[in-house]
């Protein structure tokens, strides 16, 4: 975030909003941001809310915070501090001035392994403390599921929780002391005997005794209202502790003492199958006493196929630790001997318990759709209830959401009582938002019917606070709101949080979006082909925002190399939903702000698969950039880059390659060419091919192929037509030629494309010149439209796939499979083509005969077996190969041909015209140094660098001087080797 222009914001007069930024920047050493991005990108956290802040503060320490709120109160303007926005019942958002501590306020100060403590700052994310204390044998005990971007600050203000808390508690467990500022600028250090204590909280505390002792229920996930009881003197009189779970309305983090507890050398999970819910959650309470580290609930709904889970309708995933693996897996053991089970697993494997747990966290993300794909919302996301009660609990709960003709699909901490769940709430029509009240109301009473708190981890916010009196009663409440005068007397902190609430039905997020569906390119099949829909698919979990990427994931690597939320795929959600909501961002699909924010994604597609909720940036900014631009002059790179085919194979008519190859290698033509194109002054043009692919396919001997006028129907494993992409014709013909080679060793018959649009429609194979044909038809080439989609150039791109698909018709009748090289090409027919074209069946049908090379020769080839290479490989699976095809086939291949090893994650960072295009260049490379250059100079000498796209291969090229190979060439050098050929 960057200081900005100064916008007007709600009811607040412009001079005063003006007045306000302006006291601001002078008073703080932080940035300022009172422009249209930075207030965008915070109206909403992950609940149902949305509230439009003045203007962002990035604090770089105590004293710009105590600046703040002494600018604030002058003016009587709100303060609400915001952590990683994961909150899920509004806490997070505001009207006043918001205080981002994820830019500065991110250290971890100290960690102490011999008092088992760590001193953090507020916006530090939890991952990055848990990584400093592992090398110790130590960790930090709550972790929510949002562990990889959730704040310590944020933990605090919600008393949050996780799965292990059954083993080490709530956020205030581990709490020893905090350092804040009150509204009204005290300084203050919370801890035990009263430490810290405001003035008159004391008073307060000791004239309520008998409340204290007795208003509260006894259940380990009590979150909701404030945790007065803590301030008793048999517990210690702790205000550090009273604090937690105040969601910002007391005071303002600045710092915290944390309590780090002892991490088990080993762990095992055993997962218990029941035959439904009730079941499981009755089973939970009754596994407490063998001393698990989690206790963790989730139905057959929530589970994706083919997940690995033992048979059954639900699970309990009970983790066990141990000193040695082997007591790990003996308390796991014990666990299943001891469970009333229809089925169980016993996982020791660190990977296989991994890839279980991801299922567990993505929940909150995949709950958000209901199986026939409507959609289902937070505000009851986290009640709790005696554990020993969950059962009767759940069923009742069951029970009235049918009574309310509602869906939801419970999972969650069952050890601790704790419940998440979204609901199918139509919050879009007044009738739904009515249903929505009347459900939340019946189900407060029958919360607190079974002992229960409103909230369990999450916090109250706005979406439960007003619902306080019927858990507490209106006396416990209104001792509630004498806490907050104690502290805030002047009511400038996150107001309408927790007391004096805002109505839960109030300021819902949706309630601002156009009425009538917009136009728009693509269907969206997912979403009804409504682009309102789309937007609406980003909750706020944020996973887009971690730091760190893992294993095969790519998401989000624009914001893993910036660091700025408008950079990540929640920021860029969040200035289209205020595009459509248009009271912010004014200019529709006109808006600099979000053409800024869409500039530095590089469409790898990655959100489509890692993103829990399925966001697809990499379809919204195609749609973005062809509205954006309709009518209007477009970048030199959209022309240059973006109609790509159509230059090169111009070039090729004309037999220019070799001329504009020698052109491009004279340093100041290059850079006139560079500027004129908008392509980074950085980047070298790579070369073009002096043959292409098909020209060097017309050359060959011939091999057997089909009768150039009809295709016969083939049998399986015999006829495939490989797809000449833009990329494998003009620039790496290598590649097509080395999976001829491969294809036919494997006893695969190989044709190309037609190249003829004749009256009755025949398949070519490249070299058909019949007269017939010439006198009734033109030549044209299939293309995936790629380039066109990803500059937005959407008209056109269906012009060109109508194209493709008139030329692909005898192919399809014939139903041949369809090798696509170039994954990026090979994603764009499978997802683009019918998305861009669902009215023309065809699309549907190309789409789904698409293969990638590893899936043509186990699907058509499975008793082949690849020549032995056996050397390690390197690299990097290609993003959209990630996100779109998947990987499972090439894995095979690789492990048949003896290649040993994993190819890393992320995103190569050129992504086609992305890296090439002016200004893009530093982000780019940062992506590439992320996972692939260091994968690629750790490798030993003998290993393989295998990079299946050109942009991989090009950046590879250009930034670390080194050539990756398609995995068809290596498996093609194999066979030469095997052959004495070469």
């Amino acid at each position: 975030m960057t200081d900005r222009g100064e916008e007007v914001a709600g009811d607040v007069g412009e001079t005063d909003v003006a007045a306000l930024a302006r006291a601001l920047r002078k008073a703080v050493r932080g940035e300022v941001g009172f422009d249209v991005t930075s207030r965008a990108l915070v109206t909403m956290d992950a609940s149902n809310y949305r509230r439009v802040p003045l203007g962002v503060v990035a604090p770089k320490d105590a004293d710009d915070v105590a600046a703040v709120l002494e600018v604030c109160r002058e003016r009587g303007v709100p303060v609400v501090a915001r952590g990683g926005g994961t909150s899920i019942a509004g806490q997070a958002t505001g009207t006043g001035v918001v205080l981002d501590f994820t830019r500065h306020m991110t250290a971890l100060l100290e960690l102490d392994p011999g008092s088992r403590t760590a001193v953090v700052q507020p916006g530090l994310v939890l991952d990055r403390l848990q990584e400093a204390a592992a090398p110790h044998g130590l960790r930090f005990g709550p972790d929510p599921s949002t562990h990889s971007r959730c704040t310590l600050g944020g933990m605090i203000g919600n008393n949050s929780c996780g799965s292990h808390s059954v083993a080490w508690g709530t956020t205030a467990d581990s709490v020893r002391e905090l350092s804040v500022i009150t509204a009204r600028g005290r300084r203050l250090r919370l801890g035990q005997g009263w430490a810290g204590a405001p003035d008159g909280l004391r008073e307060l505390a000791e004239g309520e005794l008998a409340r204290l002792r007795t208003g509260f229920p006894d259940l380990p996930r009590r979150i909701s209202g404030y945790a007065l009881d803590a301030l008793l003197p048999e517990k210690g009189a702790d205000v550090a502790r009273s604090f937690c779970g105040s969601e910002g309305t007391l005071g303002i983090l600045t710092e915290a003492v944390v309590r780090l507890v002892d991490n088990p050398r080993a762990r095992a999970l055993a997962v218990l199958a029941y035959a439904d819910e009730s079941a499981a959650a009755e089973a939970a309470a009754g596994l407490l006493p063998l001393g698990p580290l989690t206790v963790e609930g989730m139905a057959a709904d929530l589970v994706p196929a083919g997940a690995g889970l033992p048979r059954g309708g639900a699970w309990l995933f009970v983790e066990t630790g141990g000193a040695t693996a082997a007591e790990a897996r003996a308390r796991a053991e014990r666990v299943v001997r001891a469970a009333d089970v229809v089925d169980s697993l016993v996982v020791t494997d660190p990977a296989a318990q991994r890839s279980l747990w991801r299922i567990r966290e993505d929940a909150a993300g995949t709950a958000t759709r209901m199986p026939d794909g409507s959609e289902a919302w937070p505000g009851w996301e986290d009640c709790a209830v005696p554990p020993a009660r969950l059962g009767g609990y759940l069923r009742e709960f069951r029970a009235l959401l049918a009574a309310h003709g509602l869906r939801g699909t419970p999972y969650g901490h069952f050890g601790d009582g704790c419940i998440h769940v979204r609901v199918d709430f139509d919050l879009l029509t007044e009738a739904g938002v009515g249903r929505f009240r009347r459900f939340s109301e019946e189900l407060a009473d029958l919360v607190v019917a079974h002992g229960g708190s409103l909230s369990g981890e999450h916090g109250d916010g706005q979406a439960r606070a007003e619902l306080l009196p019927r858990m507490y009663g209106a006396d416990m409440v209104a001792l509630f709101e004498r806490a907050k005068a104690v502290w805030d007397p002047d009511d400038l902190l996150n107001p309408g949080m927790l007391v004096r609430p805002a109505r839960l039905d109030e300021n819902l997020r949706f309630s601002v979006l156009p009425r009538r569906p917009v136009d728009v390119a693509f269907a969206y099949p997912a979403d009804g082909g409504d682009f309102r829909a789309a937007v609406r698919r980003c909750v706020g979990v944020a996973k887009c925002r971690t730091t760190t990427v893992s294993g095969p994931a790519v998401m989000c690597p624009s914001f893993r190399a910036t660091g700025e939320e408008e950079h990540s795929t929640r920021g860029r959600a969040r200035l289209l939903h205020e595009m459509l909501a248009g009271d912010l961002v004014t200019d529709g699909w006109r808006s600099p702000e979000v053409l800024d924010a869409l500039d530095l994604c590089l469409s790898c597609k990655g959100c489509r698969s890692d993103c829990p909720v399925g966001v697809d940036m990499a379809t919204y900014k195609a749609e973005f950039l062809h509205h954006h631009y309709a009518g209007r002059r477009r970048p030199a790179a959209h022309h240059s880059m973006g109609r790509l085919p159509e230059w090169l194979r111009w070039a090729s008519r004309a037999h220019l390659a070799p001329l504009l190859n020698t052109l491009a290698a004279v340093r100041p033509l290059a850079g006139l060419g560079k500027h004129l194109a908008g392509i980074a002054p950085e980047r070298d043009i790579p070369r073009l091919a002096p043959r292409t692919f098909t020209a060097w396919w017309r050359s060959r001997k011939p091999t057997p192929a089909p009768a150039p006028t009809a295709l016969p129907v083939p049998t399986p494993g015999t006829l495939v037509v490989l797809w000449p992409d833009t990329f494998t014709e003009h620039l790496a013909p290598s590649v097509g030629q080395a999976a001829v080679r491969v294809l036919e060793a494997a006893g695969l018959r190989v044709a190309l494309p037609p190249t003829l649009l004749p009256r009755e429609g025949a398949i070519g194979d490249g070299r058909t010149r019949s007269a017939a044909a010439l006198l009734t038809a033109r030549r044209a080439r299939v293309c995936c439209g790629l380039t066109y989609v990803s500059t937005g150039q959407l008209d056109r791109a269906r012009t060109v796939l109508r194209r493709t698909l008139d030329l692909m018709e005898p192919v399809l009748r014939a139903g041949v499979p369809v090798v696509v090289l170039e994954p990026s090409c090979a994603a764009a027919l499978r997802t683009d083509l019918p998305e861009l074209l669902p009215d023309d069946p065809r699309a549907a049908r190309l789409s789904a005969a698409v293969l990638t090379f590893a899936e043509t020769l186990e699907r058509h080839a499975p008793h082949w077996t690849p020549p032995a290479v056996d050397r390690p490989v390197t690299g990097q699976t290609h993003c959209h190969q990630h996100a779109v095809l998947g990987d499972g086939p090439d894995r095979r291949l690789r492990a048949a041909a003896g290649l040993t090893g994993e190819l890393s994650g992320g995103c190569c960072g050129l992504a086609g015209n992305f890296g090439f295009e002016k200004g893009h260049f530093d982000v780019s490379r940062a992506c590439a140094e992320e996972q692939l250059l260091p994968s690629v100079r750790e490798a030993s000498e003998d290993t393989v660098v295998l990079a299946d796209g050109f942009s991989c291969r090009t950046q590879l090229d250009q930034l670390a001087d080194v050539r990756g190979r398609h995995l068809a060439e290596v498996l093609a050098q194999a066979l030469d080797r095997a052959d004495g050929t070469r």
